[in-house]
């Protein structure tokens, strides 16, 4: 008897992979971007070599994000509801802004090597936009009339800064680009909801503790608004003391970010560990733009490089290896809410 004639058969047909591809996946494309533009800031110090594996990391990225772009349009149509409960649901919905974040520095790491192309400002133009619109939905959720604490809280992770800041992401390319004042206008909102992001972040600790232990890796995302802070803003002309301020600030929430980094890694391994890799991208992009040609400055920037990018190459093995034995694409477990003072 064919599937045609025994509807019942598809009906019960056990749930595809694709359906639990949530958007905090595209924390890999963020990541590898984020590693190729690092090492494109290393040409100075280590030449073509640095070039030649930028543009590496770049391709995969690209590859990366293709394929999650098929899957996720594939879940869309096969999974509608699923994906409505990710956009929907009180702490999964901010990584909706990795999707639009993937698309912008996609476009950047272009810009980075091949200059303004018209396929690159598309992409950009749309993830820039599609970032806004994204933002505009996680603050809209404060304002909620009637907005429980249990809905409020699980929401204030370091998380977070991906829709908030990430508004800073398109200054990176776009003056290159042509549009400086929308890259600026951009910005403007990331310096603004950066502090208001972290102060809630900081009275969710004090009041219902620390973000879940599968979270914990998402700690080093306080590292990364200070980071892309300072690059953006050299490309739109800030003061060499502002960037040297962030840069400081970075170097905080780096220190602040190790002290778990052992915790972290202590757990089985999930998507949430992709949270390790763009702010460790960014912040050795930040040290080697501030690094002098030579010297122990410069030796530092190129070793946390290195560091970067072994944390990074592991979590891609450690990501193969868990699609392969099918620990990833699973089911999420049911996490307790935080407990309300």
């Amino acid at each position: 008897m064919s599937m045609k004639e025994n509807p019942t058969m598809i009906e019960s047909r056990p749930a595809l992979p694709v359906q639990h591809l949530n958007f905090g996946w595209f924390a890999m494309v963020m990541g590898l971007c984020g590693l190729s533009l690092a090492w494109h800031r290393a040409v100075p110090h280590w030449g073509r070599a640095a070039l030649l594996v930028s543009a590496a990391v770049g391709v995969l990225a690209g590859a990366v994000l293709v394929v999650l772009l098929l899957a996720t349009l594939w879940r869309a149509v096969r999974f509608p509801a699923q994906v409505l409960e990710d956009v929907r649901h009180p702490l999964r919905h901010v990584f909706v802004a990795a999707l639009p974040s993937s698309l912008v520095l996609i476009a950047t790491v272009c810009v980075a090597h091949a200059g303004y192309s018209p396929w690159a400002d598309a992409l950009w133009m749309l993830g820039s936009a599609s970032l806004m619109l994204v933002t505009v939905g996680v603050v809209q959720r404060w304002f909620q009339p009637g907005l429980a604490t249990s809905h409020f809280w699980p929401a204030m992770t370091p998380a977070l800064f991906i829709p908030v800041v990430g508004n800073v992401l398109p200054a990176l390319a776009g003056v290159s680009l042509g549009h400086p004042v929308w890259a600026a206008a951009q910005y403007g909102i990331a310096a603004v909801l950066w502090p208001v992001a972290l102060a809630l972040v900081l009275v969710r600790i004090g009041t219902v503790g620390m973000w879940p232990q599968r979270l914990l890796p998402t700690t080093f995302i306080t590292m990364a608004p200070p980071s892309v802070l300072a690059l953006s803003g050299v490309q739109l002309g800030a003061p060499e003391v502002l960037v040297h301020m962030l840069w400081g600030v970075m170097v905080l929430f780096t220190l602040v970010s190790m002290t778990v980094f052992r915790r972290s890694l202590s757990q089985a391994f999930g998507i949430p560990f992709w949270g390790m890799s763009f702010p460790l991208a960014a912040s050795a992009a930040l040290s080697l733009h501030l690094a002098p040609a030579q010297g122990w400055v410069q030796a530092l920037a190129l070793a946390w490089l290195v560091f970067a990018t072994s944390v990074i190459a592991g979590l891609l093995m450690a990501t193969v290896r868990g699609l392969l034995q099918g620990r990833l694409l699973v089911p999420e477990a049911p996490q307790p809410a935080p407990a309300l003072p």
